[in-house]
């Protein structure tokens, strides 16, 4: 990726704060897997592709509960428990068979980067699985900073769990801004008070019409210019 000499520098000091599923990287065939591989056992009927975009983004207890409460399924809070240890497991051993890197999600982290901005991950993911993703993916290489839910004491939509990422990137939160695919992504930017650039191609796109955002990022080749501007 080719910078111009004037570019260069254009967004030092700035952060530039990503959500991880479905923002950076489509992840979900493998929490399909997951899922299917604890819920179907119980005699559910198997979670479908589409439906579980929509489940995506409060973590994995909250999807098993979304399947169970879909198929009117009730189990205590110990059996969702040994439900939720079950997926983990599964899910660890099975991180990216299917998950990828949206199209030119490095080629614009590469761009971000050599213009000055730091980068960091902020997700409702556990702290170990999103290294796990990250690392298997290559992807780790770009990030000052990932800040996994169980890495705060209270995740996004918490202004604390997205600040926290800037912090640790040894960014300002003056000079930051959230990238992201959920109303829990918006709410987290306007909690902390950081511009938000939202992504319509991820696991909320019946979020688009009212979302609240600076920018709307409709492919990764756009990101650089839509940072500029917000930066501008």
């Amino acid at each position: 990726m080719q910078i111009s000499e004037n570019a260069s520098n254009a967004l030092s000091g700035w952060t530039i704060v990503f959500d991880l599923d479905g923002t950076l990287v489509e992840s979900a065939p493998d929490l399909l897997n997951a899922l299917n591989h604890v819920v179907v056992p119980l005699g559910l009927e198997p979670v479908k592709l589409d439906d579980i975009r929509t489940m995506i983004g409060h973590g994995a207890k909250a999807m098993i509960r979304e399947a169970l409460s879909r198929a009117e399924r009730n189990l205590d809070e110990e059996e969702i428990h040994e439900l939720w240890n079950a997926f983990l497991d599964y899910y660890r051993d099975n991180i990216a068979v299917d998950s990828h890197a949206f199209e030119g999600v490095e080629a614009a982290l590469e761009e971000l980067r050599r213009a000055g901005a730091g980068l960091a991950v902020c997700t409702n993911k556990t702290q170990a699985l999103s290294d796990q993703l990250l690392d298997t993916l290559k992807l780790s290489q770009y990030f000052k900073a990932v800040i996994g839910a169980d890495s705060v004491p209270d995740k996004k939509p918490d202004a604390g769990h997205l600040l926290t990422a800037v912090q640790k990137a040894d960014g300002d939160p003056d000079k930051s801004l959230l990238v992201g695919d959920s109303r829990t992504d918006e709410k987290a930017a306007h909690n902390a008070g950081l511009p938000f650039i939202f992504v319509p191609f991820g696991y909320e796109q019946d979020a688009a019409k009212d979302i609240n955002c600076v920018a709307v990022l409709r492919q990764y080749s756009e990101l650089f210019s839509l940072v500029l501007k917000v930066a501008a």
